[in-house]
């Protein structure tokens, strides 16, 4: 679990500087950043499925949203998945993109409805890839467990931040808890 901790260090310190460098407060960057780790959870979760559908793959069943929600992972469309959000060209807007993607999420699964981040917009692009490129060097092959920590590591770090600047203090939303899973 050494590497954990390393690597929630390393996400952390290249996290804070960006924000450092843009004209966001702490309690403006927190939950958009959260829900970007939840929705690289996500798509991690969505693909290792999609890897164990298709090996399993019958010509009768066609693979749909309620299978994926039957293993306990969240549906994702393409346009909603991490993976799709990083190979976007970087004059795409991607706070649109992004606040899509989130609108999609919650369209396809319904616990999600009115929780999740849609204030994207108030990122500037090049910061919004930054931050897409960083979230993307998490391992695909660590457990839930391990982005649930990293989840709660930002969630601290972002409290003590927040609570030198007087900002308001941060409650985890429904979404949260699914990267402990």
């Amino acid at each position: 679990m050494n590497h954990i901790a390393e690597l929630e260090n390393r996400l952390w310190d290249i996290a804070d500087e960006l924000r450092a460098n843009s004209d966001l407060r702490s309690s403006e960057y927190s939950l958009p950043v959260l829900g970007l780790i939840f929705l690289k959870y996500a798509d991690s979760q969505f693909s290792k499925q999609s890897k164990i559908f298709s090996q399993k793959a019958s010509q009768r069943h066609v693979i749909g949203k309620t299978d994926y929600q039957a293993a306990g992972v969240i549906y994702l469309p393409e346009k909603a998945r991490f993976s799709y959000l990083l190979t976007l060209p970087e004059s795409k807007d991607i706070a649109k993109a992004i606040n899509q993607a989130m609108d999609i999420i919650e369209a396809e699964n319904e616990d999600l409805k009115g929780v999740l981040p849609k204030t994207y917009n108030r990122f500037r692009n090049n910061l919004l890839v930054e931050l897409i490129k960083l979230m993307s060097s998490i391992p695909e092959d660590i457990e839930g467990d391990a982005f649930g920590r990293i989840y709660e590591y930002f969630l601290g770090k972002f409290a003590m931040n927040e609570g030198t600047q007087g900002g308001d203090s941060l409650h985890p939303h429904r979404w949260s808890s699914l990267l402990s899973q």
